[in-house]
């Protein structure tokens, strides 16, 4: 077992760190001064952080200054979600609904929901077709029933277990006319698609370093220096006084480094992503005819690197099991919550039944996926998917 070659296909949980990024953590490590300080090997730190701050900026097409060093994506969400919202409600009291889709990631819908339970929002999920693309026609009669009580709309960019891309620029367009700000998660997208802030219109965007060769532990949430944002850790005041805390200094500098490589070479990336991609959805279905593809259409609908397949008469737990004893490592959704033995969230949203929201394999692709890759997958589906149904009807 120790020799069997590992084939990795859960991109979308984390991908490996690139070189650069490495390379430039590790520069750092050894480096003194907390960025706060006042002497010159704190201006030193100082200085890192801030040219990489403009690293970020460029790359996403957004201003210095709006972007907030965080953890990751997880508390970027929170602030956003949680940040958002207590500063509109202050602003004016009615301002008490927050809308999102059914098929967010957990990081946006718990502190949604935790909103929703303890302090007072009116939480609203918003419908999805079969495809896992939200209903702008939903998003606009929910928004035009009462448009002063919304505090704000959170749409992911793209969604992390099925691929699907969300028309982004047409809920800011909804939301514009009625001055409601718009969050979006791009965790999944940064990296693989273009992702524009200013272009976008969005109000606040969320990036984690693991998803694109950066380290884990850091992220930033990316908002308008116009849209007021409440605290969740208070401190020294660092990060516009939004995110107190001592500044990573080594971290942010290789976040800056992965973050600049993803969206330099995001359109030929994307190329390799959905050649491969396509070549195993299409050898899959040859293999087993049965088998489908959730989400959007292959093509520019989706996040390139993304196959979520399901393969009815299975359970997605033992598909994995079996496929990581072959050294064949994916995923049946989120990594966040994987493990926990119930349906999919989002496939139950998309209109799949129970069993059906169980049967389903996410393979992931990313910088270091090969063809090999798809080879290991396409000769081991077949006995794999035999020996899970034969589990199921004993």
């Amino acid at each position: 077992m120790d020799d069997q070659q590992v084939h990795y296909l859960d991109h979308a949980a984390t991908t490996p760190m690139v070189s650069a990024a490495v390379e430039v953590m590790t520069a750092h490590l050894r480096d003194v001064g907390n960025p706060s300080s006042l002497h010159a090997s704190g201006r030193h730190a100082r200085r890192v952080v801030e040219e990489s701050r403009e690293t970020i900026a460029q790359a996403l097409d957004c201003r210095p200054g709006e972007v907030v060093f965080t953890s990751g994506g997880t508390e970027s969400d929170n602030l956003a979600i949680k940040g958002i919202f207590w500063a509109r409600r202050s602003a004016d009291a009615r301002r008490t609904r927050v809308l999102t889709t059914a098929i967010e990631h957990h990081a946006v819908l718990d502190p949604v929901h935790w909103l929703g339970d303890d302090d007072g929002a009116e939480v609203e999920l918003l419908p999805v077709d079969r495809s896992g693309r939200l209903d702008l026609d939903a998003l606009r009669a929910t928004i035009e029933r009462d448009p002063t009580s919304v505090a704000l709309v959170s749409v992911m960019w793209a969604n992390n277990e099925v691929g699907t891309l969300q028309p982004v620029t047409e809920v800011v367009a909804l939301c514009r006319p009625h001055g409601i700000p718009v969050h979006t998660d791009a965790v999944q997208a940064v990296g693989q698609v273009p992702v524009d802030f200013a272009a976008s219109g969005v109000d606040a965007l969320t990036l984690t370093g693991h998803k694109l060769g950066g380290p884990f532990g850091v992220g930033a949430l990316v908002v308008r220096r116009e849209l007021d944002v409440v605290a969740l850790v208070h401190g020294g005041g660092q990060e516009r006084d939004i995110r107190s805390g001592t500044i990573d200094t080594p971290a942010i500098a290789a976040f800056a480094a992965a973050v600049e490589l993803a969206v330099k070479h995001q359109a030929e990336h994307a190329v390799h992503l959905a050649t491969l991609r396509d070549d195993l959805v299409r050898r899959l279905g040859e293999a087993v005819p049965d088998a489908h593809l959730h989400g959007a259409d292959l093509g520019p609908g989706r996040l390139p690197g993304n196959a979520h397949v399901g393969f009815p008469g299975c359970e997605g737990d033992s598909l994995l099991m079996l496929l990581d004893a072959r050294g064949i490592e994916c995923s049946t959704g989120s990594a966040c919550s994987a493990g926990v033995a119930q349906p999919s969230h989002v496939l139950l949203a998309m209109g799949c039944d129970a069993e059906a929201a169980r049967h389903s394999l996410r393979f992931s692709f990313g910088h270091t996926s090969t063809e090999d890759d798809v080879d290991a997958v396409v000769e081991a589906i077949v006995p794999v998917v035999e020996r899970a149904r034969a589990a199921r009807r004993t």
